[in-house]
């Protein structure tokens, strides 16, 4: 079966983004919130956001709340913060595979993209 996980890098102190919380949406003509996790100290969350039988092929959305990392993290940040939270949302088409979406966040910027 398939599933879906996570990782959040900081780019700015090159180490994981510890304490940020993230939420899983499943985007259909309602969106539905799935889960909320908040970050290991890996920049993890300690198991997959969506395997079994709850992992199927759509439109989903992770929001990475990278705001209340920074104000945690980074002092003197002028509000409001450039990014606060930040939405992914892609497509899963094989429910057999892995999804791997990691996030690098810094105050001013981020990137994302499908890992392994």
């Amino acid at each position: 079966m398939g599933r879906l996980t996570t990782h959040v890098l900081d780019t700015a102190t090159g180490r994981p983004a510890e304490g940020l919380t993230i939420e899983l949406w499943r985007i259909s003509l309602d969106a539905q919130l799935l889960g909320s996790y908040v970050t290991n100290a890996d920049g993890r969350i300690d198991q997959p956001l969506l395997s079994g039988e709850a992992f199927a092929s759509g439109t989903y959305e992770l929001r990475f709340h990278a705001g209340d990392y920074l104000r945690a993290t980074v002092p003197g940040l002028a509000e409001p913060l450039f990014l606060d939270v930040i939405p992914i949302r892609f497509g899963i088409a094989d429910a057999m595979a892995h999804y791997h979406v990691p996030l690098l966040i810094s105050p001013f910027s981020y990137a994302t993209y499908r890992g392994s």
